[in-house]
């Protein structure tokens, strides 16, 4: 596995398979666990796909799985960024970080995507929270 981020909050894996590993620690580890996980099953339920799906969630351990939304940009415009934390909110949530460093590359389909949803929140216009 390769090391692509480790921070005081969390450390990240990418898996030779292309699953990306993400383990929680340091302060509210277990809030943002939780958090970040009803965000993706709320944005998998409302048909969102830039953003991973989630694969497994490991709460004894703080721990999830998910699919591989590409290669973080190097470069984006300001005015782009701003669209793409736009369109994420017609699907109720609202990113919190909205920086360029949580912005991906899909080269499979040319599509930009966003990640890192430990911060996001579900709109309170948003339709109902899937179970």
């Amino acid at each position: 596995m390769l090391k692509v981020k480790d921070t005081l909050r969390a450390t990240v894996h990418l898996g030779f398979d292309g699953r990306v590993f993400k383990a929680y620690h340091g302060p509210d580890a277990a809030k943002r666990f939780a958090n970040e996980v009803r965000i993706l099953r709320h944005l998998a339920a409302h048909g969102c796909d830039f953003v991973p799906r989630l694969l497994e969630a490991d709460e004894k351990n703080l721990r999830i799985v998910t699919s591989n939304c590409g290669t973080r940009v190097e470069r984006i415009d300001d005015a782009r960024a701003q669209r793409l934390f736009a369109e994420l909110e017609n699907f109720g949530v609202r990113h919190d970080d909205a920086d360029p460093r949580n912005i991906t590359y899909r080269f499979s389909d040319g599509r930009f995507c966003l990640i890192d949803f430990e911060f996001a929140t579900i709109l309170p216009e948003s339709k109902t929270e899937p179970k």
